[in-house]
């Protein structure tokens, strides 16, 4: 029985119908090697600071599916995107480029035969780096049939170990499709020695039905989203081969038992939008495996483990959380997740204050907006904002942003009592990212609010720093 792969590309579709946050631009990843798609396809890099952190995160998580990552053209493009994706447990670089003669001339401003040799020159590139390498034919049912034999040709020569014909306009019929596979079968010997994908737009609203017939026709790997806008659903895709795999003898991979759950996380992520009365991002769920460390961890896995909560550490920041963990392990057993981060944020980056809290007024009531009145120091200058929001912390926070004039992804937001009784103390720590990278500020107070605006002024405090030194 042929096992048929599922290629997710919900992320590829991020930022022209829906946009995330960069945590949710690694926890959509986690949940689909849950649902065990064989590929999880991630966006190019444009940003070469935020993209290849993004990339290395969730190549550092993946531990079961592929995660593929589109190469440009060109030899820069290449050693960026390796640097990023190399240490996933199961790395791919994809090459895409069009080969239709309208797309070949328009987006890529190359004539058939130059074409040709920078898709083989590619390609070549890619396979000194990985031995998994993927050449994706983009519009190739509006391509030169003579001239889209000759390049799937070459593309398997210099390497390619996976081949994928896209239908980008969707206007192939179930048997049209069938019929062009068998045509590249046909005329194209070398593609015994490789595996056949198709991407297929949803346009006419067959793009499910065109995947099953392209299946049934040889076809071995199903570009699919879990959250469908135009092209191949997920869930329908891979319970129809559960069902009715077996009378055409094939099977998929994914797991069909947890599919609704996990669909619904991700649904749930590309749907919610940012309220502009709260300073937090789009909805992330709590969903983060909680991690336990004890004495007997040494620096390496200490370190591993902050790496995975998604900082990236100086080695001397490094050393200093290793000797605060060291401390707090000679007298507790075991530390958690959030304990690590109160670490993380006490030790690590101890900058000078750019911003100095002031005072600040807060005026809250269960029938109106809560409003928060901010006043911070810098450098002598007094500065001030006024913010409504949906709960104190949230009208606080924002004070604060308007007082800067930008906005920062608020990573996570965790409060916990580290006293007892009336006078209790309450700790804050606030994880903010900036330009992909992840700061942690902490705060202490017996006012919880006062406590969280402490944290959230110290993340603020190392940003303004760093980016300073650069």
């Amino acid at each position: 029985m042929d096992q048929i792969r599922i290629s997710d590309i919900t992320m590829k579709q991020t930022g022209k119908e829906f946009t995330l946050s960069f945590k949710e631009k690694i926890e959509i990843p986690k949940l689909l090697d849950k649902l065990n798609v064989s590929v999880i396809e991630l966006e190019p890099i444009t940003q070469p600071k935020i993209d290849s952190l993004r990339i290395k995160s969730v190549a550092s998580t993946v531990k079961n599916s592929i995660v593929a990552v589109p190469v440009q053209l060109a030899e820069e493009s290449i050693d960026i995107t390796w640097n990023a994706l190399k240490e996933a447990k199961h790395p791919r670089l994809q090459v895409r480029a069009s080969v239709s003669p309208v797309q070949m001339e328009y987006l890529f401003n190359k004539k058939p035969e130059a074409m040709l040799k920078a898709i083989e020159n590619t390609i070549a590139a890619c396979c000194a780096k990985t031995s998994d390498v993927e050449f994706i034919a983009d519009d190739a049912t509006r391509s030169d049939k003579a001239f889209l034999y000759q390049v799937i040709k070459s593309a398997i020569n210099a390497g390619a170990k996976t081949v994928t014909v896209c239908d980008a306009t969707g206007a192939m019929l179930p048997d049209e499709l069938g019929e062009f596979i068998d045509e590249l079968y046909a005329n194209v010997d070398e593609l015994k020695d490789a595996v056949l994908g198709l991407s297929c737009s949803n346009e006419l609203a067959m793009a499910d039905a065109c995947a099953v017939a392209a299946i049934k026709h040889g076809v071995k790997e199903i570009k699919a989203a879990a959250y469908q806008i135009n092209t191949v659903s997920l869930p329908h895709v891979s319970r129809l081969l559960a069902a009715k795999g077996d009378s055409f003898g094939v099977n998929c991979s994914v797991r069909t038992v947890e599919m609704n759950r996990i669909i619904k996380q991700i649904s749930w992520m590309c749907e919610t939008r940012r309220s502009k009365n709260s300073p937090f991002d789009n909805g992330v769920q709590e969903i983060t495996e909680d991690m336990s460390l004890t004495s007997h961890d040494n620096m390496s896995t200490v370190l591993k483990s902050v790496e995975k909560l998604g900082y990236d550490l100086s080695e001397e920041d490094g050393a200093q959380v290793w000797d605060a963990f060291q401390k707090i392990a000679a007298r507790k057993d075991v530390i958690t997740t959030r304990e690590l981060d109160t670490i993380v944020a006490s030790a690590a980056m101890q900058v000078p204050s750019t911003y100095v809290l002031h005072s600040y007024n807060i005026t809250a009531s269960n029938t109106s907006s809560s409003m928060a009145h901010m006043k911070l120091e810098k450098h002598g200058q007094m500065l001030e904002g006024v913010a409504l929001g949906d709960g104190p912390i949230d009208s606080a926070f924002l004070a604060i942003e308007n007082i800067l004039g930008c906005h920062y992804e608020l990573d996570d937001f965790q409060i916990r009592s580290v006293t007892e009784g009336r006078e209790a103390m309450g700790e804050t720590v606030v994880k903010l990212r900036s330009n992909g990278k992840l700061y942690s500020g902490r705060g202490t107070s017996t006012d919880i609010v006062g406590s969280s605006i402490q944290a959230y002024i110290n993340a603020l405090n190392k940003i303004t720093y760093e980016e300073a030194e650069v």
